[in-house]
């Protein structure tokens, strides 16, 4: 990265870099905090929920749609005084202060602090037919949908224990729920096993991958099995198919500048957004790999900003954890 001033350059207190829910409540509570913040989009303006139906466990709304809740969630923000601009980060520097932000067209931002609420993505098959079906019943977040397949039959394809997880949360809605693996064995825990065999709802289907999602002009109605052995073929009846075979954070863009975990989440202190480096906080599903939902996000987006207002203030330099240590340290 070349350091020094651009032609184009912006400075803000605050630069937030996301635009779902973790980063549409981070610039809320900033600009409601007079702290004057810069919004950079991001690629997905809206994050994650602009590409799913419809929405039943956000508070306040019955059902809406994951489009028009970001739609109104963003005309929020900007109401609210934050700046808010469609632009793509590629390159940042958090060894000087004020950070520095790249964007692909060279603007400069520099600021006094950062949140990252750049988010994760789900792993996919790969199959376009999983893609035409997407939020017509293939899903990759049980806790998000399975209320919508009571008394259905579902399927969940992965072996680690999130697929686990997500077949046996379905159990409390659907008929029956299929878990496809492709192995003979899962890499989920023995707890999470002892689980499954347990629940009578659940049944494995060993050695086998989705080949073709099938369905009409509304919905899906089946898939194509292929058994990874012999690389034969059968068809099973269901009505949503949830694909837990892990998701992706979008967090190469901070690699060897924040700590991250094996899986590339970032680093948090307990109970706290704060990162490896003071100023630099992280909300949503850039560092929760266990909850996943809009509201937990919006929450972490909340946390990020009042920590960002505390920072600044001069009160939070070093956060302290409840044993006295130097929060940051140990993460």
């Amino acid at each position: 990265m070349q350091d020094g001033q651009a032609a184009d350059s912006r400075h803000s207190k605050v630069l937030i870099i996301g635009s779902g829910p973790a980063g549409y409540t981070a610039g809320i509570y900033a600009a409601r905090g007079a702290l004057s913040p810069i919004l950079i989009e991001g690629p997905q303006p809206g994050g994650q929920l602009t590409i799913t139906t419809e929405v039943e466990n956000w508070p306040g709304d019955e059902s809406v749609l994951g489009p028009e809740l970001m739609a109104r969630m963003g005309e929020q923000v900007r109401k609210a005084g934050v700046e808010v601009v469609s632009d793509l980060i590629v390159d940042v520097d958090l060894t000087r202060t004020p950070f520095l932000a790249i964007s692909d067209g060279g603007t400069h931002y520099t600021a006094d602090t950062i949140v990252v609420a750049t988010g994760a993505s789900a792993r996919w098959l790969g199959l376009e037919s999983e893609a035409a079906y997407r939020g017509r019943g293939v899903s990759a977040c049980a806790t998000c949908d399975g209320f919508f397949y009571r008394g259905r039959v579902c399927a969940v394809v992965g072996g680690g224990n999130t697929a686990v997880e997500e077949a046996l949360y379905l159990t409390n809605f659907a008929e029956k729920v299929y878990l496809i693996h492709r192995r003979d064995t899962l890499r989920a825990d023995r707890t999470n096993q002892r689980r499954l065999r347990a629940n009578p709802k659940i049944e494995m289907i060993w050695n086998a991958e989705v080949a073709e999602v099938l369905g009409d002009t509304s919905s899906v109605n089946g898939i194509v099995l292929r058994n990874t052995r012999d690389g034969t073929t059968s068809q099973l009846s269901l009505h949503g198919l949830f694909i837990a075979i892990g998701h992706d954070p979008a967090t190469a863009l901070f690699k060897g500048q924040l700590h991250m975990d094996e899986e590339g989440y970032i680093l948090v202190a307990p109970g706290s957004t704060a990162t490896s480096v003071p100023g630099v906080f992280a909300a949503g599903d850039v560092q929760d790999k266990l909850f996943r939902q809009a509201v937990t996000s919006a929450g972490m987006g909340c946390m990020a900003a009042l920590e960002a207002e505390r920072y600044l203030a001069g009160h939070n330099t070093h956060m302290i954890a409840t044993d006295g240590t130097d929060a940051n340290l140990q993460i």
